[in-house]
């Protein structure tokens, strides 16, 4: 065989390597992580952010007070707007759980251009409890939740826990889109993060951590200037000097029907957030995307060979993506999204691309310029 001929497989060499890698990751991860204390944490307080409507907005709210926790727990809703939709819903929950401790602060005061930062700042004073919980209003849980992301705190040490998100219910291709981004590279990407370096960052869907470990990095006001406030606070924790954890139990993020133009924005906008928080491993990232992969193995090389090349490719991607999907994750998007896979790794490779070209980018209809330290400058 000549040399011309093996480059195809040169090129998906890396991708394919990598994806064997998130799968041993993976592996290690859920399946060999050893056992801990099946007890509880302490009482907690759980800070949600909330704007407007998401999807099953009550059931969202509601499986946080159906949990089976002992310990006292305190819900403290936080808007901006005394006429934003999701207030009546929150009256309703109130209503629905009379015996339990639930909170709403309304308070339009800004502290800076992370105005999520600002709400759960105006907030902040009705927390009681030393265990905190910040978590988006479209998360929902099941009913041990709780229980599992505060065992860990049975160590002293730790000082956040950060808990990874699914999407199992889409409508149609461009929730699939999006929810795909999360079992195919968002899950397989942060477990061999742990694996390989250990965890210094946090995942913004369901974040846990004590009061005195905010205390230490100077409070939710350090994190008002980032967009990335999620990074932000694990990064800084860690910094700090406490343990960063990541559960093994996974959150719903429940998706709303949008267009693929609105998805295709917001995953511009993480990306480049994710360049200016990480750029080192940011910039790394594109050796291991399939997108550059496939393209330079049809560009390369002989046709046939290329052919083979990006279908040994697919071949390996699809079984590991399929293996987090219904052993891991748990979503069980694959195999009936497996033909929407080489498309969105496509344009992910376009979204990377597109995240070197400007740190304009557009969050709650706001325009912001994301500069180098990753704090924000409303434009």
């Amino acid at each position: 065989m000549e040399v011309t001929e093996l480059l195809p497989f040169l090129a998906v060499l890396p991708a394919s390597v990598y994806s064997l890698l998130t799968l041993w990751c993976g592996r290690e991860f859920f399946e060999a992580q050893g056992a801990r204390d099946k007890g509880q944490g302490g009482a907690i307080s759980i800070l949600k952010p909330v704007k407007g409507m998401d999807e099953g907005s009550y059931e969202n709210f509601a499986s946080f007070c159906r949990q089976q926790y002992d310990a006292p727990l305190q819900l403290v809703f936080c808007v901006a707007a005394a006429d934003d939709p999701a207030v009546a819903v929150i009256h309703r929950i109130m209503a629905d759980f009379p015996d339990h401790d639930i909170s709403l602060n309304i308070d339009p005061a800004i502290h800076g251009p992370n105005y999520k930062v600002s709400n759960l700042i105006n907030a902040f004073p009705l927390a009681r409890h030393d265990l905190l919980m910040i978590c988006d209003s479209d998360i929902r849980v099941e009913s041990n939740f709780l229980q599992s992301v505060t065992a860990h705190f049975a160590a002293p040490d730790v000082g956040l826990v950060t808990s990874p998100y699914r999407s199992s219910t889409v409508h149609g291709v461009a929730t699939a889109f999006e929810a795909l981004a999360f079992t195919s590279e968002m899950v397989p990407n942060v477990v061999t993060a742990l694996k390989l370096e250990g965890l210094s960052f946090a995942l913004g869907a369901a974040m846990t951590f004590r009061r005195q470990a905010l205390q230490d990095i100077g409070g939710l006001e350090a994190l008002v200037e980032y967009l990335a406030d999620d990074y932000q606070l694990g990064n800084k924790i860690h910094r700090a000097g406490w343990r960063l954890i990541l559960d093994q139990q996974f959150v719903e993020s429940m998706l709303k029907a949008e267009t693929l133009g609105s998805i295709l924005s917001r995953q511009l906008r993480w990306s480049r957030t994710m360049r200016v928080s990480r750029p080192g491993g940011y910039l790394v990232s594109g050796i291991t995307l399939p997108g550059p992969a496939v393209v330079a193995a049809l560009l390369c090389g002989p046709p046939v060979q290329a052919v083979l090349a990006v279908a040994l490719l697919y071949l390996i991607r699809i079984a590991v993506t399929t293996c987090f999907s219904r052993r891991y994750v748990g979503d069980n998007l694959l195999p009936q999204w497996a033909w929407l896979l080489p498309i969105r790794d496509l344009l992910a490779f376009g979204t990377w691309l597109l995240s070197f070209t400007g740190n304009r980018v557009i969050w709650r209809g706001c325009s912001f310029l994301v500069q180098p330290d990753g704090t924000l400058k409303k434009l």
